[in-house]
Order: structure tokens, then C-alpha cells, then sequence
């Protein structure tokens, strides 16, 4: 039996759980996008797949309805592929072990694809149905969005018929997004060369953060955990003769890494000793400082003594320009809004850092795709140090100001910046019909209003508006806890709720 049978709605429920069968995560889009495919091809419904896996599904209008305006429905088929240590799910193979708990659904040990696997879901519901008023409906649903939108970007939207559009990639039910901020993923890259240096190895690791999406969470104080080891080493290297063996942490430029760490070798067993001495006054410091937002951040080392290098450790120049690229490179909160009050503007987040040979990349969906906006020139050889940001602003100006900053440090420290999936910010529409419509239809229904606001994260209305002149676009959602994370949570009750709301929007549309 499925699991989420008795769920009402149940169609939304069906398609639900038959989308988390399909392993969907990011880059790895073929399979559910030739599931939509299937859907509308047994349906007799006028579909358009492209080559990035982008796929258009059109439905005509209800009777009565079918000379109203186009209405778009769009969301993403990719997920963040996400889970806790020891958990024996490969997203590449496995569907997702779904639960319902309290009225909650949620995913044994991984992330659920709840964003946004449920806007596909209520959107398929809707063009299975036959006893639903609705005007004719255009179902885009896009790849990529979580690794910078990248099917949004890639789409053709010289196809698309409608200009409105309801995007349903929002977590907080009762609320309308109607703004948010552009943004591009920045990659930092530093060559660096190594020479033998014989001497006792050392870890020294950030570890106990929580991290959190970059867009929604950057102002909510958290440390950085790739930020605190380069803080770390920077203490370090003050104090003691070191260089760097390796250094990694965090996944993905849009979280905030919880996890950070590096490989040091140092000349002895005394420095070995002052190394871990030194760690755990830092590691007192941290904990005071972030007592509030990150209770259990820690800093730590261990000397290893019977694990010998696996190659020679970064020179002396290498480690000197890694430790202080990553002391000088802009993190965080740069500029708050003046018109919104608690409205962060601009920010970036250095949510991947990694040591590797130049031929690997540090975001290699990136460099298979062929939309690579503001991309400058690379060094081509050799062995680099990268990290990874997510930068965003909803002032455009403002977003390419801080990419010069980056550029201007990186050409100071003999490295470069390369860009990927640039998108514009998405501006508030003064006047939007379809803003107020769904706010009149809210207020009827549930008895109370909906909540206006803008975001810092990006969504992908800003690219289709930008696409689409006149466009006039919101974004909706169920209520969801801790996406992008094993703790992911989708509110069942929530679901019906949007849903209803969805369906009353579509009968006055």
C-alpha cells in the first residue's frame, strides 16, 4: 500500500509519491522529466520537451473557459540530494522511504524533494483531472533550479503563451511572494603548487554548525564553517610553521556549510602539540561568540600519527595565499534594503571550498551546461584551491559591484573567478492584477489576509519575468520545515489548504 494513501488531496498525494520513486537530484533530471513526458503523451496533451530536460505540458481551458487568458503553473522537478551519515540511500538508484508522522511527511534519513516535487505534483493533479474549472493551463517545469536555475535560464521562452504565472516554489503557506533577488554562483580559484615538507600531520576541523539555506538563513547570524577554518589556520599560522596538506568543506554555494576542514603538516611533535593547544582556546572563543546561533560549534585537531600523507603538502607561498584568500574574500551580509525593513539586499555565501587538479571542477553541472553568463578567462593548468559562492542582490548593480570585489582580490593573490547561472533579480510589479486577485481570494476563503513579501533567496519568476515582457507572476507553497536538509518536513494539512486556495484562483482566473 502507498504510503501517503488517505492523504487528501489524493491526487496530489498519487503524483507525489510516484515522483519521489524517481531519483530526481539535481543533474540528474532525465528520468523524471520523461516521466511528465509519459504523463501528458497518455493524455493526449499537447507537451514540448527540450535537450536540457525542460518540459511544457498544455491544457485547454474547462468549458466556459476556453478563450480566458493563459495561466502558467511552474515549478522544478530537481531536488537537493541530501542525508544523514550512514544512511545507505544513492540517489542515483534508490527512490526516497517516505513517512507520515503528526501530519508531517518526511523522508527516512534524506532530504524529501518536497522543494519542489509538491508544485509538480499539484500541477500534474490538476491536468489529470476532468471535473476541475480552469482556464487553459500551461504546466512548465523546469531542471536545475536548485544548482542556479539553470533550466529556467536555458528555457525557450518563445514558447511559452501565457502572462501569468503562479509559481509554487514557496515554504510558508499564507504568505505571497511578489520580489526577490538576482543572484550568480562565483568560483574562486587559486593555483597552487606543493614540495616535500616531512614533518607530523594534523586535522583540524570546524564541525557542530547549522548551517542553513544561504538566502533565507544569512541573516540569522550563523558561522560559516569554511570562514572559521580559514580563521582557524590563519590563528595557527601565526603561531606555528605549517602548510597545508588538503582542505574541503560544504557542497553546495547556496548552504551554508555546517562542516569544514583541513590537513596541516607541521615541523614536529612540539608544534603538533602547541597546534592542538592553540585549537582549543579558539575552540573556546567560537563557542562565546556563537553561543546564541550555533551552540554546538566547535574547532578542533588531532595529530595523526599513523596516517602518512598521501602527497606532498602545498609550499609555503601556496599556504600563505590559501590561508589569506580565505581571511579576505567577502562573506555574509553586505548591504541591508532601505525600502524593506529586515530585507537583506546584498549578500554572498562561500558555501564550497575544495583543493583539486584544475582539470576537475568544483560545480561540474556547471560546466556541462552551455548557459555560463559573465564567465572570465581561467588558468588552465595545474592544481587549484576553489570556493564556491552564491551571490545575491536585488540591486543588479550592487551584485556585480561585489563580483569585481572578487575579482580584484583574485587577481591580487594570482588566482581568477569564473561565473555560472546568473539571473536577474525579480522586481515588485506596482500594479499586478493577479497579486490582487489572489489576495481578494485568500481573504475569502480563509477568513484573514495573506502576507506580501520579498526575498533574498532567488526564485525563478525573476528569470521567466525577465523573459516574458508584462509577466505578472507570484509564488505560493505549503508549509515546509528544513528543506535542503535530512530534516526536511512537508505539513500534509498544508498541502490541502494550498491546494484549495490554488483551485478558487483558477476558477476567478
Amino acid at each position: 500500500m502507498a504510503v501517503l494513501s488517505g492523504l487528501e488531496p489524493e491526487k496530489v498525494f498519487y503524483f507525489f509519491e510516484e515522483l519521489c520513486k524517481i531519483p530526481h537530484g539535481s543533474g540528474d533530471t532525465k528520468r523524471i522529466s520523461d516521466y511528465c513526458v509519459a504523463f501528458a503523451k497518455e493524455r493526449g496533451l499537447d507537451h514540448w520537451q527540450d535537450e536540457h530536460n525542460n518540459v511544457i505540458i498544455w491544457k485547454n481551458g474547462t468549458k466556459g473557459c476556453e478563450n480566458k487568458p493563459w495561466v502558467m503553473l511552474q515549478g522544478h522537478m530537481d531536488m537537493v540530494c541530501e542525508k544523514e551519515e550512514g544512511c545507505s540511500i544513492d540517489f542515483t538508484k534508490d527512490g526516497l522511504a517516505l513517512r507520515v508522522e503528526n501530519g508531517m511527511i518526511t523522508a527516512e534519513g534524506t532530504t524529501l524533494g518536497g522543494d519542489d516535487g509538491i508544485a509538480v505534483a499539484m500541477t500534474l493533479a490538476l491536468l489529470d483531472a476532468d471535473d476541475i474549472t480552469h482556464p487553459p493551463l500551461e504546466a512548465v517545469f523546469t531542471v536545475d533550479e536548485e544548482i542556479g536555475m539553470l533550466g529556467a535560464a536555458a528555457l525557450d521562452m518563445g514558447k511559452l503563451r501565457s502572462k501569468i504565472m503562479i509559481n509554487m516554489d514557496s515554504e510558508d503557506e499564507g504568505f505571497l511572494l511578489v520580489s526577490c533577488a538576482g543572484g550568480v554562483t562565483a568560483k574562486c580559484e587559486l593555483p597552487v603548487k606543493r614540495e616535500a615538507f616531512p614533518g607530523v600531520s594534523v586535522s583540524v576541523t570546524v564541525e557542530g554548525l547549522l548551517g542553513g539555506h544561504s538566502g533565507q538563513e544569512i541573516d540569522k547570524g550563523r558561522a560559516n564553517a569554511n570562514v572559521l577554518l580559514g580563521r582557524a589556520l590563519s590563528t595557527l599560522q601565526s603561531k606555528v610553521d605549517l602548510r597545508l596538506q588538503t582542505l574541503g568543506g560544504g557542497n553546495k554555494d547556496n548552504a551554508i556549510p555546517r562542516r569544514s576542514e583541513a590537513l596541516i603538516v607541521v615541523k614536529d611533535e612540539a608544534a603538533a602539540e602547541e597546534v592542538c593547544a592553540l585549537t582549543k582556546e579558539l575552540c573556546m572563543t567560537v563557542r562565546a561568540e556563537y553561543a546564541k546561533t550555533d551552540p554546538d560549534a566547535g574547532v578542533f585537531a588531532k595529530i595523526l600519527h599513523d596516517t602518512p600523507a598521501s602527497q606532498a603538502p602545498m609550499d609555503e607561498s601556496a599556504t600563505k595565499r590559501t590561508i589569506a584568500m580565505l581571511r579576505l574574500l567577502p562573506q555574509g551580509i553586505q548591504r541591508m534594503s532601505a525600502d524593506v525593513k529586515g530585507l537583506v539586499q546584498t549578500s554572498l555565501n562561500l558555501g564550497i571550498l575544495k583543493d583539486e587538479s584544475q582539470g576537475d571542477s568544483l560545480m561540474r553541472d556547471f560546466q556541462e551546461n552551455p548557459a555560463r553568463p559573465l564567465t572570465r578567462d581561467r588558468k588552465d593548468e595545474g592544481e587549484v584551491v576553489g570556493a564556491g559562492f552564491s551571490v545575491r542582490s536585488s540591486v543588479d548593480s550592487e551584485k556585480e559591484e561585489l563580483c569585481n570585489r572578487l575579482e580584484t582580490l583574485m587577481e591580487v593573490l594570482d588566482g581568477s573567478v569564473s561565473y555560472s547561472g546568473a539571473y536577474g533579480a525579480w522586481q515588485y510589479r506596482a500594479d499586478s492584477p493577479l497579486r490582487e486577485k489572489m489576495l481578494e481570494t485568500y481573504r475569502e476563503l480563509f477568513q484573514k489576509d495573506m502576507t506580501v513579501y520579498a526575498i533574498h533567496a532567488g526564485v525563478e519568476c525573476g528569470l521567466f519575468s525577465s523573459g516574458i515582457p508584462g509577466l505578472d507572476a507570484v509564488s505560493i507553497g505549503p508549509e515546509m520545515k528544513d528543506i535542503h536538509t535530512p530534516q526536511e518536513r512537508l505539513e500534509a494539512a498544508s498541502v490541502a489548504r494550498t491546494w484549495e486556495f490554488l483551485l478558487a484562483v483558477l476558477r476567478k482566473l
